[in-house]
């Protein structure tokens, strides 16, 4: 099931509870997600407040779960990388970068969070909710991410380790993941028809050099608007380049990811 299906039938029967739920309501939803008891309640509402609920006036007193989002990122990329070591003992350094950083992408993030159905616990703006927040991929891998470093300063390294393991087997077939070549064309496209978006199109901006060594300048629009460019020595290799520039944009502009149309 998508990330999409998955996440409104989630909403569909939470949204109506959220503003409800007490902090023991919470912290049970928090120990079910994690496996783990709750002892530092604070640590774990910090991880799930995004950055558009502190920028109102009222809320100023409040911090973002950015630092935490910082921390659980090492805590990931830690974890991941003995995993792959340890799995794969003997591929080469470039094997186990390439695979480790399929496990810790935004996309691999985002999948991570939809497994373990955080979507509830998030707190946002008013107009973040309303414009999508919940089913954002970036927001949802940022609050995976904190929640890392949340459970790292509450339980230490290894139970946050078993942790990050336990929810990357249930998401991911590693040995399939170790074989597949990204197609990053066909991610962005996947972007674009979830948030029903005009399909992605592809135009050479220029070609330069001789025949046998043309290099191609491609850019990648959605709708009349520009997402990125990409250049190689093929129109294919410089439209793959273009996409995968498109969706690192989009991974770091969440008001790009919450957009509808």
């Amino acid at each position: 099931m998508s990330l999409i299906a998955r996440t409104l039938r989630t909403l569909g029967f939470q949204r109506e509870d959220r503003g409800q739920s007490s902090p023991e309501d919470r912290k049970e939803r928090i120990s079910q997600v994690t496996g783990l008891p709750v002892n530092r309640f604070e640590l774990y509402e910090l991880a799930f407040r995004h950055s558009s609920l502190v920028r109102h006036k009222k809320n100023r007193h409040l911090k973002s779960n950015e630092r935490l989002e910082f921390l659980g990122d090492a805590v990931l990329g830690l974890a991941a990388a003995e995993y792959v070591y340890e799995r794969f003992p003997d591929k080469n350094e470039g094997f186990l970068t390439r695979l480790r950083a399929k496990l810790v992408n935004k996309r691999a993030l985002a999948d991570y969070a939809d497994t373990i159905l955080i979507q509830d616990l998030l707190e946002m703006s008013e107009d973040m909710d309303r414009a999508g927040g919940r089913l954002n991929p970036s927001m949802l891998a940022n609050a995976f991410e904190a929640l890392l470093g949340a459970l790292y300063l509450d339980h230490g390294y290894i139970p946050a380790r078993q942790f990050v393991l336990a929810t990357i087997a249930r998401t991911v077939n590693l040995s399939e993941l170790a074989e597949r070549r990204e197609n990053y064309k066909s991610l962005l496209l996947e972007h674009a028809q979830a948030r029903r978006w005009p399909q992605p199109t592809y135009q050479v901006l220029s070609e330069q050099g001789p025949g046998h060594q043309r290099e191609f300048l491609v850019e990648v629009l959605i709708g009349d608007e520009s997402y990125g460019t990409g250049q190689g020595r093929s129109k294919k290799t410089a439209e793959q380049r273009a996409a995968k520039s498109a969706l690192k944009y989009m991974e770091t502009n969440e008001d790009v990811m919450a957009k509808t149309g």
